[in-house]
C-alpha cells in the first residue's frame, strides 16, 4: 500500500515539473542582446566610478600622511 502512494506522490510530482516547464517564457535574442549591453554599459560605469573615488581616497590619505 505504501508502494502505491509513493509511486502516485512521484508521477503528481513528474506531473507538477512538466507544467511548469511549459510554462517558461524563453526570451528572444533581441532581448538578450539589449539586456547584454546594458549590463555591460553599467558594469563599466560602476567601475570607473569606483576608480574615481578611490584616486580621491588615496589623494586624500596622500595629502594627509605627507602633512
Amino acid at each position: 500500500m505504501a508502494d502505491t502512494k509513493n509511486k502516485r506522490s512521484v508521477s503528481d510530482w513528474w506531473d507538477g515539473l512538466k507544467a511548469e516547464f511549459g510554462k517558461i517564457v524563453w526570451p528572444t535574442q533581441q532581448v538578450i542582446y539589449r539586456q547584454t549591453v546594458a549590463t555591460v554599459v553599467v558594469s563599466v560605469i560602476m567601475a570607473l566610478i569606483i576608480v574615481f573615488v578611490d584616486m580621491l581616497i588615496q589623494n586624500g590619505v596622500d595629502a594627509l600622511v605627507g602633512l
